[in-house]
């Protein structure tokens, strides 16, 4: 007896016109920015054969090459001390049964509730006074501290859910906590590491606030900061923005489109332990 009913192609029907519904924007996004300068058109309008020649100017006029390079640069090494800072903190916090391990976690949970906007004028005057301003290392210490509590959190959890006879066959063995953890713990996270690597990168690269506050000052800029000023220089040439647009989200919507199904894999082993 087949299970497929007019339940299951309602469903269907409706997840393939949402699906559509989402494309659209990006439909236009490439209708705009492989548009022949020569040829104006509406926004749905597709101008056959494609031009670069947008893409070009756009490269060439917004400095997008070392402002994707700035942003390559802050989410590798962001995203680096995020996952090694965050599952060496959750690696005690889940195995230690005494009240300070619940005590120190319930504390890094916290820190998902605390407004962003409150630690503005505070961080902003740490990173001046320690003379971090316009710098990479500003945008990256922001990003770390502000992405620990959950990535914390998602550690944890895991790891509370993962069985420990492994741990203890290694420690029969001789080895100690940390040899125990780089060579046996960590390779076992490999689920909810990915999970977390995307949605870190993700977050990190597209974060406009925290270079527009650090970075604003200097001639280091991320790919949102630059792609801002550039909107504000161009803003009557939609076919030159929508390029730069282009260029700007690109790398990280490549790395997303081959990595999403990481994201659902590791947060169904961290439900499933």
């Amino acid at each position: 007896m087949s299970t497929y009913t007019w339940r299951t192609l309602i469903l269907e029907i409706v997840f393939i016109i949402v699906g559509i519904i989402f494309l659209i924007p990006f439909l236009v996004l490439l209708s705009v920015a492989f548009r022949n300068p020569n040829a104006p058109r509406g926004p749905f309008d597709l101008t056959w054969p494609p031009s670069l020649d947008n893409l070009v100017t756009a490269w060439q006029t917004s400095a997008m090459g070392a402002a994707l390079l700035n942003s390559a640069i802050i989410t590798i090494i962001s995203v680096i001390l995020i996952v090694v800072f965050a599952s060496a903190a959750a690696y005690p916090l889940s195995r230690y049964t005494q009240r300070w391990s619940r005590g120190v976690f319930y504390f890094f949970v916290a820190g998902l509730l605390v407004a962003g906007q409150a630690s503005i004028l505070p961080l902003y005057t740490f990173v001046r006074d320690i003379g971090l301003m316009n710098t990479l290392w500003a945008v990256i210490l922001i990003e770390v501290g502000a992405n620990m509590p959950f990535t914390i959190f998602l550690y944890t959890a895991f790891l509370r859910e993962l069985p420990r006879d492994y741990e203890e066959a290694s420690q029969i063995d001789g080895a100690g906590p940390t040899r125990v953890f780089v060579s046996v713990v960590f390779p076992l996270l490999r689920p909810v590491t990915g999970t977390i690597l995307i949605l870190t990168a993700l977050g990190v690269w597209n974060d406009f606030f925290t270079p527009l506050l650090y970075l604003s000052g200097g001639g280091n800029k991320t790919a949102p900061l630059t792609l801002y000023t550039y909107v504000g220089q161009y803003s009557s040439n939609w076919p030159l923005v929508f390029s730069a647009l282009l260029l700007s989200i690109l790398p990280i919507l490549v790395l997303y489109v081959f990595t999403q199904r990481y994201i659902i894999r590791g947060f169904a082993s961290g439900l499933k332990g």
